[in-house]
């Protein structure tokens, strides 16, 4: 039983939560609107105030719900706005707190496997496909999502999966390239053999050769075979970003390293990839579901320093992260950044 005045303080508390979340909406929603390249300076400041004055909660939510409805339409977006309103999203990642950054590539990732069931005929899932490849060109996410993102799409291989992976290798298809060549060079060979397999099935043929003639260019760097290619404006808007960035560990030190899995299950394993994030489920240990198992990221090492961990016994993961840090840093601040990481 809960008495009268308890029950109207509580209202009068949750009248006053709307108003305050309302009001917050609005000022966000008219920043969003305002949003271009020439402003994102002055924008991404005010942005950050925000954060300082309100909850993070309410933020984030806040912002997510904002761009979402601004870049998910039934229309193709235009790339240029697109960009736009994730290299906000990247700044205050990096900026603010890797949170603001998680949450958003979260809402995201949910919807575009929730679309990517449907037989919807409209451009959401590209949109979506957008937003998580320029969540990658920023550096807000690693390379990994983007790889198990291709491959659920190769394994599925209808015509609407191979339009999407043509478009998501026309993004970020070099980048990967440098990034991890080797697993690319994975894709591309079960992609062909997909393309073997489903030749009689697929009725536009022709989609399927240009997708493979696609992954060919890109395994021979040849940029030229590849019909639309411009990576000046990313390359402009990443400039961009190395001058609004404010902490010296910006770049792949801030980029969260998960996987479609893990991101699509975070309501039961919960989000080990948010530093501080409570989660109130069953425990984790023994779950005989989970068996992917996360390896931690020592990053690019030479194989020498590889070998030194090996001669000390450095016989898991963890403790070749740590010499590896010990080894490859420059200074003791360097390191206690890297360890923190």
């Amino acid at each position: 039983y809960v008495p009268p005045q308890v029950r109207k303080a509580q209202e009068a508390l949750n009248d006053k939560k709307r108003e305050e979340l309302g009001r917050l909406k609005k000022m966000v929603n008219g920043l969003i609107n305002r949003l271009s390249e020439l402003n994102l300076s002055s924008i991404s400041g005010q942005m950050e105030e925000l954060y300082m004055a309100n909850s993070r909660k309410d933020m984030n939510e806040t912002l997510t719900d904002i761009l979402m409805n601004a870049c998910v339409t039934a229309v193709a977006m235009p790339a240029r706005l697109m960009m736009e309103h994730v290299l906000l999203v990247s700044i205050l990642h990096h900026n603010v707190g890797i949170e603001v950054g998680a949450h958003f590539l979260e809402a995201v990732v949910k919807k575009f496997d929730e679309h990517s069931k449907s037989d919807a005929e409209g451009k959401e899932c590209e949109n979506l496909l957008a937003l998580i490849a320029h969540l990658y060109n920023f550096h807000v996410v690693h390379s990994l999502l983007i790889f198990d993102i291709l491959k659920k799409l190769v394994s599925t291989f209808t015509e609407k999966e191979i339009e999407l992976i043509l478009f998501l290798l026309k993004n970020v298809g070099f980048s990967l390239r440098k990034d991890d060549a080797l697993a690319l060079k994975e894709l591309i060979t079960e992609a062909q053999r997909k393309a073997n397999t489903a030749d009689k099935k697929l009725q536009d043929q022709t989609r399927v050769r240009f997708m493979l003639e696609t992954m060919l260019a890109l395994r021979n760097n040849d940029m030229r075979k590849i019909p639309g290619y411009d990576p000046e404006p990313v390359e402009k808007l990443r400039k961009l970003q190395r001058t609004l960035v404010r902490s010296s560990g910006s770049g792949k030190d801030t980029q969260l390293r998960v996987s479609l899995e893990s991101l699509l299950s975070a309501d039961q394993v919960g989000r080990w990839w948010i530093v501080g994030s409570s989660w109130s489920g069953a425990p984790m240990i023994n779950d005989t579901n989970s068996k992917t198992q996360q390896k931690l990221y020592i990053g690019k090492v030479s194989s020498k320093i590889m070998e030194l961990a090996r001669k000390q016994r450095m016989n898991t993961d963890i403790r070749r992260s740590i010499f590896c840090v010990l080894m490859t840093s420059e200074d003791f601040l360097d390191a206690f950044e890297k360890l923190l990481k």
